[in-house]
């Protein structure tokens, strides 16, 4: 795989995002690794519902998740969140986050996430396959 962006936003920090010492409350930035995800699905392949809706699945989920945090965002900074396809696997893909602040690396995470199809009352993972497929066929990997 590449390590060139397949895809970043653009995340201004506000005093809300920030816990009581004044730097980024950590979850938060699990919430940007999601919406990064869905914002390029929108940009791409018009949503996750339409994304799911091609792929007969009933969604694109989250398997795991983690972050190493190298040093703090605070209100008023302008965090550039870039994400890549690490590696594909039978039933997952990999991709890992980084985000900076001015250049320096903020945080770097990943997540692991499935493509989850109906199984009867409950629901599976299901092979990636034609996930990757659409997401390749972008020129982006």
């Amino acid at each position: 795989m590449t390590n060139t962006p397949m895809f970043q936003v653009e995340i201004q920090v506000s005093f809300g995002h920030c816990d009581a010492a004044g730097i980024v409350f950590y979850p938060n930035f699990f919430r940007w690794f999601d919406r990064c995800f869905h914002t390029y699905l929108l940009h791409h392949h018009a949503g996750h519902a339409a994304v799911c809706q091609k792929l007969g699945a009933r969604g694109i989920g989250l398997m795991k998740v983690d972050a190493s945090f190298r040093s703090p965002a605070l209100d008023g900074d302008v965090l550039i969140l870039e994400m890549v396809v690490a590696d594909w696997h039978e039933r997952s893909v990999r991709l890992n986050y980084t985000g900076r602040v001015d250049g320096r690396v903020v945080v770097q995470g990943e997540e692991l996430r499935g493509v989850f199809v109906p199984d009867g009352a409950r629901i599976k993972a299901a092979p990636v396959a034609a996930l990757r497929a659409m997401i390749e066929g972008d020129g982006h990997v």
